[in-house]
C-alpha cells in the first residue's frame, strides 16, 4: 500500500485504475515499473519542455552537484545564481531587473503578489491593496495565490481565508470587462495579474495578444502593476520565448517556473523590474523585503536551469513550437465536425478539444473515457473538466507528432 497523498487526484480512481509507478525517462517517454512505455503528453504537468533524460541538463547536474550542493542567498551569493539572474533579466523587454528565486511556480506568485502590495506600501500608497485577474484563472495553491486564481472546485474549502481577487473574463466580457474593472478600482488596485494568452487549468482557454496589448496600456494608463504568470507558458511553448511578446509589452513582473529547468529539478523566479526594486531599500526607512525560501535558486536547480536555456536558444524551440502549431491546426481542425466536440483550440506546443458535457452525466465522463483508450495505447494525459489536451514536450520529433495526433483524434472519435 502506497503512503503517497497524491495531489489532485480522487480516491475513487485508486479503485478503478492502477497507478503506474513510472521508474525511467527517456525523450518524450516515460517508462514503468512492468516495462511499458508512455508518451509523456503533457510534459509531466507541462514542465519538461526538453523531455527526459537530456544528457547535457544531467551533465550540468552532475557537475555542480560536486562542486557546491546547497547556499543560501541570504547575506550569500554563489556563481550559478549570479549568472542565471542576469540570464533572465536579460531576456525580459527592458532588463533592468532584479530576480527573486523560489522553488515552485505558486511561490513565485506568491512572492510577486507580497512584492507588489509592498512597493506601493514602500512609496505611500498603502490603499492599493486589491488585486484583479481572469475568471477561471490559476496561479497555483498558495492562499495568496488562491485568492487572484480562484477555482470553485479546487478552492471551495478556503473561500473563508482568502482575499478574493477582482475578476473578469476575457471570454464573456471581451476586453470592456477589465477595461470597465480597472477604471473603477484603479485607486484601490495593486495589480492585475493574468495568465498570458492561455488559461492553463481553466481547460487552456485562449484569448487574443491584443488583450494583452490593451490591458498593458491600461494598467500604465492608471497606475497599476502587471504581473505575468508565464510558469506553464514560458521558454517556448506558445511560439516566442515569452507568451507576454506576442502582445509586445513589457510587464512589470515576470513568474517563471516549470520548464526554467526544464522540469528537471524545482526552480522559480520573480523577475521584477528595478524601478520596483529600489523602493525596497533599508534607509532611511527599512523596507527590506522580509520573504524568501530555503532553497531558493539552489545551485544545482539553478546549473539545470542554465543549461535548459542554452539549449532552448541554440536549438530555437520556440520556432518549432511555432511548427507545431500549424500541425495541431491542419490535423485536429476536422474533429469541429463531430457532435461530441465543442471547440478545437491550439496556441504553439498546445492544442486542447473541448468536448460537449454529456447529459446525464455517465459514470465515466467522454474525457475520462478517452484518457483511458490513450492509456492503453501507451500516452498519458489528464484532462481538463471537459478539455483534453496535448503539451508535449518540444523535443518530439515529426514522426513521434504525427503518431500522437492520430492516436489522440482516434481516442476522441471512439470515446464517443
Amino acid at each position: 500500500m502506497s503512503r503517497i497523498w497524491h495531489p489532485y487526484t480522487r480516491f475513487s480512481t485508486f479503485a478503478s485504475d492502477p497507478l503506474p509507478v513510472i521508474v525511467r525517462g527517456e525523450g518524450i517517454y516515460l517508462f514503468d515499473d512492468k516495462g511499458n512505455r508512455y508518451v509523456d503528453a503533457i510534459s509531466s504537468w507541462w514542465a519538461c519542455a526538453l523531455g527526459h533524460g537530456h544528457p547535457r541538463i544531467i551533465a550540468a547536474i552532475q557537475k555542480q552537484s560536486a562542486e557546491l550542493q546547497h547556499s543560501i542567498l541570504g547575506n550569500l551569493s554563489h556563481p550559478r545564481a549570479i549568472e542565471l539572474a542576469a540570464k533572465l533579466a536579460q531576456l525580459m523587454p527592458t532588463p533592468e531587473r532584479h530576480v527573486l528565486f523560489s522553488s515552485d511556480g505558486a511561490s513565485a506568485v506568491e512572492a510577486a503578489l507580497k512584492i507588489a502590495l509592498q512597493y506601493w506600501h514602500n512609496i505611500g500608497k498603502p490603499e492599493k491593496k486589491r488585486f484583479a485577474a481572469l475568471e477561471e484563472g490559476y496561479h497555483g495553491d498558495t492562499l495568496g495565490a488562491v485568492g487572484v486564481g480562484y477555482l470553485e472546485h479546487f478552492h471551495k474549502p478556503f473561500d473563508s481565508v482568502v482575499a478574493p481577487a477582482f475578476r473578469t473574463s476575457p471570454q464573456k466580457d471581451g476586453f470592456a470587462g477589465m477595461a470597465d474593472l480597472i477604471t473603477k478600482h484603479a485607486d484601490e488596485l495593486a495589480a492585475v495579474i493574468v495568465e498570458p494568452l492561455c488559461q492553463g487549468a481553466a481547460g487552456m482557454k485562449m484569448y487574443p495578444a491584443d488583450y494583452l496589448r490593451q490591458l498593458a496600456e491600461l494598467c500604465r494608463k492608471h497606475k497599476v502593476l502587471l504581473i505575468v504568470d508565464e510558469i506553464a507558458t514560458g521558454f517556448g511553448r506558445t511560439g516566442r520565448t515569452f507568451a507576454f511578446e506576442h502582445a509586445g509589452i513589457d510587464p512589470d513582473i515576470v513568474c517563471v517556473g516549470k520548464a526554467l529547468s526544464a522540469g528537471y529539478l524545482p526552480i522559480s523566479a520573480a523577475i521584477v523590474k528595478d524601478a520596483m526594486y529600489n523602493t525596497f531599500a533599508d534607509k532611511p526607512t527599512d523596507h527590506s523585503f522580509y520573504h524568501g525560501h530555503t532553497f531558493c535558486g539552489n545551485p544545482i536547480a539553478a546549473a539545470a536551469a542554465l543549461e535548459a536555456l542554452k539549449i532552448f536558444d541554440e536549438e530555437r524551440l520556440p520556432g518549432k513550437a511555432t511548427a507545431m502549431e500549424e500541425v495541431f491546426r491542419a490535423s485536429l481542425a476536422p474533429l469541429s465536425q463531430l457532435p461530441s466536440v465543442q471547440e478545437v483550440r491550439c496556441l504553439g506546443a498546445i492544442a486542447a478539444v473541448e468536448l460537449k458535457p454529456e447529459n446525464p452525466a455517465p459514470a465515466v465522463s467522454r474525457p475520462h473515457r478517452a484518457r483511458k483508450l490513450l492509456l492503453d495505447e501507451g500516452v498519458l494525459l489528464r484532462p481538463l473538466g471537459n478539455v483534453i489536451y496535448l503539451m508535449p514536450p518540444l523535443v518530439i520529433t515529426k514522426d513521434e507528432l504525427r503518431r500522437l495526433i492520430s492516436q489522440f483524434i482516434d481516442s476522441i472519435r471512439n470515446a464517443g
